[in-house]
């Protein structure tokens, strides 16, 4: 609603944007990036979803009315935005306690130590692109801030990493920009995160972890870059608690995902980014938010036919109201994410390609209609009235797999194949899986390629000397 207020105070014509109690700060702050810092908002008390008729009645009578006239035809107060510093502009100098205590101060830290982004270390990092320092990536809502290879190097260097992993950094800043990731909704309540996967030589030759504990910290390139998605989320987007991110009780950073690409060349399997269109052997970042995962204990068996009941079962009985995003509110946006252990995977690969895998889940991983649409319809406030499957097939809104009268009938829970994500990774001998569930168009897949110095080979290899 904000962004439609800011276009219309563009063509002069007066606002007053209704908003939730609850949502004020974020409201406030988010006007300031639309570079009107002045939007008039009219209070909404409490949150409407638990209001009776007759409360919710009350209460915009009572408040939110009187603050619409007084937005329409008073004066409203000017708010003095606050100018951010200029890029190599040095804000301050002083000891390794005093640095860390005016950037959380600042609120430009994560609340964990950061390394102090002096000009020398910044310059170690813009050695490894071939791009100028103020090269523009692309403006980041909500702050309708300017993502450049500068703040790229500088929160790099905040957040632990090495020198030599900029590269990653500017393909994971470019994916971020790009309109399809949908980097506004970082903020929204459900507080899903991003997983970033890495495919290509760089997992070799910058030392990711592939193997066992891939999902956790503890190997510098995996956690380092995590977290400086979620630095560069605060600092340039301009995701902050209390503010711009409303996360009702959010994730916190996740680290790399890099797969294993020795297992998958076995199997002759594609990676993640080659399913995305990246071009075979190229190394590439794909981002994708999500609002949680489970692992797949203990999956037995020695075929793929006594394997795949267990991911199956996960993929449903794990993906929940995110369904609106496979059909309603974003129909065809779901993309949840299976990444399967080698183990696994090489067994399921002897009889199946992972199209096949794709095509079986698609096939045999499904739910009742009747609890699909109380997902959609039954218990969200998404669509006014009553709507099946049905209305939508025949709206040509999702596929005729969705068709039929039964209530008990089994429907999928994407609305294609290959809107399974697969991913292999972890540790080679354990038989565990896990799954990612998806936050549809609030955080879509995007991969970017790397694009590497023309002499990477020799910095590389001065840099870790």
């Amino acid at each position: 609603m904000l962004r439609v207020s800011a276009i219309a105070e563009q063509a002069g014509v007066p606002t007053s944007s209704l908003c939730c109690e609850g949502f004020l700060g974020q409201a406030k702050t988010t006007s300031v990036g639309l570079g009107y810092p002045n939007l008039a908002l009219a209070t909404v008390p409490g949150h409407v979803d638990v209001q009776t008729a007759d409360e919710l009645r009350t209460n915009v009578l009572g408040t939110t009315v009187e603050h619409v006239i007084s937005n329409l035809t008073g004066e409203i107060a000017a708010v003095q935005a606050t100018a951010d510093p200029e890029p190599g502009e040095i804000v301050f100098e002083g000891s390794f306690e005093e640095i860390n205590r005016l950037f959380l101060e600042n609120g430009w830290s994560d609340g964990l130590p950061i390394v102090p982004p002096t000009k020398e270390k910044i310059a170690e990092f813009l050695a490894f692109t071939d791009l100028p320092a103020d090269h523009a990536i692309g403006k980041l809502l909500p702050d309708n801030r300017l993502a450049t290879v500068w703040n790229v190097a500088v929160n790099g260097v905040m957040a632990g990493c090495r020198p030599e992993y900029m590269p990653i950094l500017v393909a994971l800043v470019e994916a971020m920009a790009d309109p399809q990731y949908g980097v506004e909704h970082s903020g929204n309540t459900p507080g899903a995160e991003t997983l970033i996967v890495l495919n290509g030589q760089l997992i070799r030759q910058l030392g990711f972890n592939y193997e066992q504990g891939a999902l956790r910290d503890g190997f510098q390139p995996n956690t380092s870059i995590g977290r400086f998605w979620r630095l560069y989320l605060r600092n340039v987007a301009g995701f902050l608690l209390h503010q711009n991110d409303k996360g009702t009780f959010g994730n916190t950073w996740r680290v790399v995902l890099a797969e294993n690409e020795d297992s998958l060349a076995k199997m002759r399997w594609p990676t993640v980014a080659t399913d995305m269109g990246a071009p075979p052997g190229e190394s590439a970042v794909t981002i994708s938010r999500f609002t949680g995962g489970n692992v797949i204990v203990s999956v037995f068996g020695d075929s793929a036919e006594k394997l795949l009941p267990y991911l199956g079962n996960a993929l449903v009985s794990h993906s929940g109201w995110e369904l609106i995003f496979t059909v309603g509110m974003a129909t065809g946006t779901y993309r949840p994410l299976l990444v399967l252990s080698p183990l696994i995977a090489e067994t399921i690969a002897r009889t199946m390609t992972k199209r096949d895998v794709q095509d079986w889940l698609y096939e045999n991983a499904r739910m009742p209609a009747h609890l699909f649409e109380k997902y959609l319809w039954g218990w969200t406030n998404l669509v006014p009235g009553k709507r099946t499957l049905n209305d939508w097939v025949r709206l040509g809104k999702i596929p005729k797999a969705f068709a039929g009268n039964d209530p008990n009938r089994l429907v999928p829970v994407v609305t294609k194949p290959e809107h399974i994500m697969i991913a292999v990774s972890g540790d080679p001998l354990r038989s565990n899986c896990y799954l990612f569930v998806h936050n549809g168009m609030l955080g879509f897949p995007t991969t970017r390629t790397v694009k590497l110095p023309l002499d990477w080979r020799t910095r590389l290899r001065d840099a870790q000397a």
